[in-house]
């Protein structure tokens, strides 16, 4: 069977700019133009475009998948079995951090105790690797250093009060999102937040704006505090930015 652009683009989610995209660059030929000037794709195309996809599911680079279907020894049904396994693994993962995401909700609200070390299962070697890189680059390695010193320093008993601490901050404010982040109450609740990041390292105001934008615009930290409240992310970068406004 034919597809059209529309009816191909429509049947695998994807835009028709992309298929024309990937016309362009020779990752997706079509498999014959009509008289109309119309590109038509056979199954054989929509297998190819399956495997693009699975690979683009795998972070893979659009260079990187031309070269791994053009390479010789290509082999559609191998490369089936290779993302099974490797979206098996992402899905095993994945369920390991929704799990860590409902305790850390329940400890945020105060019905269920977590260590340290709870707080990061389901993150992978390379995951925790890139937080790190990314925080050294966002707050200085000196910073990082300072906060995995700081920490290491503390008894059981210092990090339980400091984890309480920080989980009813954030139950306080999951309660005021419906006020003006400038409010009074919302700013000492900042305040509190302030003295709760104090404990891991001395945040610059520019640190502490960052870690706002951070919450709403990075997808880890935006996906925990949705799971709280839908509006939770863009409501503590607003009171971030008033309660960094007034230092």
């Amino acid at each position: 069977m034919d597809y059209t652009v529309k009816q191909l683009a429509d049947l695998a989610d994807v835009t028709p700019r992309t298929l024309h995209y990937y016309d362009e660059i020779g990752l997706l030929r079509p498999s014959s133009i009509g008289e109309n000037g119309y590109r038509y794709y056979n199954d054989t195309a929509a297998l190819r475009l399956q495997q693009i996809l699975f690979y683009r599911e795998l972070d893979l680079s659009l260079d990187e998948i031309g070269a791994i279907l053009a390479s010789a020894g290509f082999d559609v049904e191998a490369a089936l079995h290779q993302h099974r396994q490797a979206l098996q693994q992402r899905i095993s993962r994945l369920n390991h951090l929704i799990d860590t995401i409902d305790n850390t909700i329940q400890h945020l609200r105060g019905e269920k105790e977590m260590s340290t070390q709870e707080l990061f299962q389901g993150f992978d070697d390379e995951t925790q690797a890139r937080y790190e890189q990314e925080a050294a680059e966002l707050y200085g390695a000196e910073t990082v250093r300072e906060s995995s010193r700081r920490w290491k320093s503390y008894t059981a008993e210092d990090k339980a009060r400091i984890m309480a601490e920080g989980g009813q901050t954030y139950r306080d404010l999951a309660h005021m999102l419906d006020r003006d982040p400038a409010d009074a109450d919302v700013q000492a609740a900042m305040g509190r937040w302030h003295q709760h990041i104090r404990a891991f390292y001395e945040p610059t105001p520019d640190i502490l704006r960052g870690l706002g934008h951070a919450y709403e615009e990075q997808p880890e930290f935006a996906a925990f505090y949705e799971a709280i409240h839908p509006d939770m992310p863009g409501f503590l970068r607003r009171a971030i930015d008033r309660y960094v406004d007034m230092l």
